[in-house]
């Protein structure tokens, strides 16, 4: 890899700033689900094996900075306090929880910081300035720390102060998780093995345009599913019903379908329900007879043989998006089917791109399955649209 990674740097009793992403899901106080800062321990603990003074930073969820009471009612529900306590029972480092994001108390902290301890701060978006790459806090957050190492994936497609602001004053290199997801998503997009299929799914055409532009030059065969089928549909003047189409990207449909011939492979057949409910009464039908006041919410049996049909002899693999509602038990069958194929899939390559597949995947019991799960749906998106990632531009080269 062309970029500087975590053992290219002398980090002994140095002050390590490292960009995590600890953006996890809380519920009643607690963290509902740690694997992001799971994922973030390999280089963590390699730093404090290391004896670096390692320095945290994340951002939580969204701050409203435009309305006060919003803001406040943020700040409240975003506090990293509730993460801080989860990082202490999976490290055996001493964990120093700071809630500000500058001034002395921070300052102290990270002065006071032993050899193989931990200051994590308080969420990055406390701070107006961190989405928009404000200079100032970029070069008061580089002023904490020796060096900087990027492990956020999820975070690496945003230009902000603790992505893109600090490094420009630091010496820096790419954590392991970092690391490993450009490994694995080059190898799927710049060096794979051929017959390459990319499987596209979820609710908008509009998120995965440049996915689908950038994949037509690389995949042998695209499978389109979920919500996003129903707008390819509507441009071959199809009646789809009540289902979730995009209008204004109808055109673009046409001329997708115009560029992908032989390669865009559609459902046949989609199970349709009168309302988006867990218990609603669903019907499977064929993608030309979809009733009037009905919506699909999967891809139906015949469909499912058909994308397996795909699949088979496939060395690379590239799923992004679920097929359907996968969150309701009756409407998840199209993912699951999907999962399973790619699974069991002889000597291929299988990369999920984050997000919701991912979550799906992980929900029905992939999760070792495959042969990468991205941690970051944005950032994986641009990475398979062929974008540069501002977080990982801004690295030292080796």
């Amino acid at each position: 890899m062309a970029k500087k990674v975590v053992t290219d740097l002398d980090v002994s009793s140095k002050r390590v700033i490292v960009r995590v992403d600890f953006n996890t899901p809380l519920k009643d106080g607690k963290v509902s689900d740690d694997n992001r800062i799971v994922q973030a321990l390999p280089t963590i603990n390699y730093l404090l094996e290391k004896k670096a003074k390692v320095i945290l930073l994340s951002h939580l969820g969204k701050i409203n900075h435009k309305d006060p009471e919003k803001t406040a009612a943020d700040m409240k529900k975003n506090d990293m306090a509730i993460v801080a306590d989860r990082l202490k029972e999976l490290v055996s480092a001493p964990v120093h929880y700071v809630g500000v994001t500058r001034g002395p108390a921070l300052e102290n902290a990270v002065s006071a910081l032993q050899d193989g301890e931990i200051v994590l701060m308080q969420n990055t978006r406390y701070e107006p300035g961190e989405t928009k790459n404000d200079p100032e806090l970029g070069a008061y957050w580089a002023s904490l720390g020796d060096l900087f190492v990027c492990d956020a994936f999820g975070s690496v497609h945003r230009a902000h102060a603790s992505t893109v602001g600090i490094p420009t004053h630091l010496h820096s290199a790419l954590g392991f998780l970092v690391e490993k997801e450009v490994e694995n998503l080059s190898q799927a997009v710049h060096n794979p093995k051929k017959p390459v299929v990319a499987i596209l799914g979820g609710a908008k055409v509009s998120d995965k345009i440049g996915v689908i532009e950038n994949l037509l030059n690389i995949a042998d065969k695209i499978i389109i599913g979920g919500g996003m089928a129903f707008t390819f549909f509507k441009a071959e003047g199809k009646e789809i019903g009540t289902s979730l189409v995009e209008s204004d990207k109808i055109d673009l449909a046409k001329s997708l379908l115009e560029k992908g011939k032989g390669k865009l492979v559609l459902p046949v057949d989609v199970i349709c329900a009168p309302e988006f409910a867990a218990d609603a009464v669903a019907t499977t039908v064929s993608v030309d007879a979809i009733p009037a006041d009905q919506m699909g919410l999967d891809i139906g049996p015949k469909s499912v043989e058909l994308f397996k049909e795909t699949l088979k002899g496939a060395k690379t693999v590239i799923w992004n998006g679920p097929m359907g509602v996968f969150e309701f038990e009756k409407f998840a069958n199209g993912t699951l089917q999907v999962c399973t194929a790619i699974s069991e899939l002889p000597d291929a390559f299988t990369v999920i791109g984050g997000g919701d597949s991912a979550a799906a995947a992980i929900k029905l019991g992939f999760k070792d399955k495959f042969s990468h799960i991205s941690t970051g749906g944005g950032a994986s998106l641009e990475y398979l649209e062929g974008k540069e990632l501002p977080g990982i531009a801004v690295i030292e080269e080796k």
